[in-house]
């Protein structure tokens, strides 16, 4: 049986946070999908087609990842996909809790679909997307916590004023 992981997110932006998780959590799948969830709750500072650009730039040389936007229940995603894993990433303990009551929750609706938890990398703690727009917003530089792509799209917009 194929080990198919979904790696939901909003990724706004995709952070090394995000990659340090996806990189890791690859030599344990056979593919995985990053899934771009639309989330009424948030408004996001980049549109879904730049953060599903930047997520398959990243990975365009793995034929193992893809990424796409999904809406509505992350298990409704997984059973979409073929995946029986959910990948998530956990930096600090109350992120254990909120993702276990979700994983719970997940499992109630689908107990076939197992999630999985990867602590970061310390050096990935701090970084968190939402902090990142903040330090954006107020004209900080972000460099240390976007991979490359991300953060020339990033400079190369703010260059032509967007």
């Amino acid at each position: 049986m194929e080990r198919v992981c979904l790696f939901p997110g909003t990724f706004d932006p995709v952070t090394l946070g995000h990659t340090d998780i996806i990189d890791r959590a690859l030599p344990l799948f056979d593919r995985m999908i990053i899934g771009i969830g639309r989330n009424i709750n948030k408004a996001p500072m980049f549109s879904e087609q730049q953060r599903l650009e930047w997520l398959r730039d990243i990975y365009r040389d793995n034929p193992k990842v893809e990424a796409r936007v999904y809406e509505g229940l992350t298990v409704d995603c997984c059973k979409e996909v073929g995946a029986n894993f959910i990948v998530r990433g956990i930096r600090y303990v109350n992120d254990f809790e909120y993702e276990k009551a979700i994983a719970d929750m997940n499992r109630s609706i689908a107990d076939n679909i197992e999630t999985i938890f990867l602590t970061c990398l310390p050096k990935y703690t701090s970084v968190a997307s939402t902090l990142v727009r903040d330090v954006l917003r107020n004209g900080g530089d972000v460099a240390n916590f976007l991979p490359d792509v991300v953060n020339a799209t990033i400079k190369q917009n703010l260059e032509r004023g967007k």
